[in-house]
């Protein structure tokens, strides 16, 4: 018992995809290896952490518990926080002050997939297919001309957030300033990106010891007009892993999601999306705290790969340790 390590899952916050972080809390605590770690699910309410059985307190200036006699510390932070403030870098720098190690990317990479803008900015020089788009921040004039050369249809949604909360289909120019209020409303800045005929993958990846793994490939087939958040988490949409692909496509995708992963400088588990089109993978974005419940896409292709979530979950933890 001595022995076995102390890991916080950290989950909740005070965002939009709370409810999904809280449903992969308990995913991670089932299949996280009890021989090895005792694990305790650590909420983010407000600006504090709870421990979710007990709703003890945590100190944070240790980020330790205190229940009765016994103050408990960690061993590392497996962080399952969608949106703010884990997917763009804000805690990461509380737990390096503390020393505690994290799963997944570090604040900077993080920082940056979380900005779906900047992160076209810093791939574009290496010629990674992508959608066209514009930023537009709020109360700031909009060049409506402008966006219209893009053509319609379009996508509008925010620019730093997730789970496809605030996105809409844009058919014309007769809806798009309320499409873009509806998108302002998650966030302070928004993007309008040109629509991509084509079909939908997402593929993920993560480390096991100094190899990247790259996962099979799933298709989402969404009952909606595209995968939003109805498709994502009420199963409104159908997800195929492995994809029906060719080698020579499955290859293609999986070599450029490799190269994403170590041209962004990516650690623990990331999920990078993608719209086949023109017999081109374009990116959509990289999602560095993929869900981990039941009917997520992540642990669907850990199994497709024939790996346990045990497994999965032990070669993340155990990256995050090594640092």
């Amino acid at each position: 018992m001595e022995n076995k390590l102390n890991i916080a899952i950290l989950t909740g916050g005070n965002v939009a995809e709370r409810g999904i972080s809280l449903k992969s809390a308990k995913t991670i605590e089932k299949h996280l290896n009890k021989e090895k770690y005792n694990s305790l699910i650590i909420e983010l309410n407000g600006a504090d952490f709870m421990e979710q059985s007990t709703g003890i307190v945590l100190d944070k200036n240790d980020f330790s518990l205190s229940k009765g006699e016994e103050r408990i510390t960690f061993n590392a932070v497996f962080l399952i926080l969608h949106g703010h403030p884990a997917e763009d870098g804000s805690i990461q720098g509380y737990f390096e002050l503390l020393g505690i190690p994290c799963t997944g990317c570090n604040h900077f990479v993080s920082a940056l997939t979380f900005n779906k803008q900047a992160t076209k900015d810093f791939l574009r020089p290496h010629g990674i297919p992508m959608a066209d788009s514009r930023l537009l921040k709020k109360g700031r004039d909009i060049d409506w001309k402008d966006l219209a050369t893009m053509g319609y249809p379009l996508f509008v949604k925010p620019n730093k957030n997730g789970s496809s909360y605030g996105i809409s289909k844009v058919a014309d120019d007769s809806c798009i300033q309320t499409s873009i209020q509806k998108a302002f409303e998650f966030d302070d800045e928004v993007i309008v990106e040109q629509f991509m005929d084509g079909r939908e993958f997402s593929n993920g990846v993560f480390r096991q010891g100094n190899q990247v793994i790259v996962l099979p490939i799933t298709e989402i087939v969404s009952k909606n007009e595209f995968f939003d958040y109805q498709a994502k988490y009420e199963n409104e949409s159908e997800e195929i892993t492995p994809a029906v692909l060719t080698y020579m496509q499955t290859q293609r995708c999986q070599n450029q999601s490799r190269l994403l992963y170590e041209l962004l400088n990516c650690k623990g588990m990331v999920r990078f999306d993608y719209i086949f089109s023109n017999n081109r993978f374009r990116l959509l974005e990289a999602n560095t705290i993929p869900g981990w419940s039941e009917q997520s896409i992540f642990p669907q292709q850990v199994i497709a790969h024939g790996m346990t979530l045990t497994d999965c979950l032990d070669a993340i933890v155990e990256e995050a340790l090594e640092r």
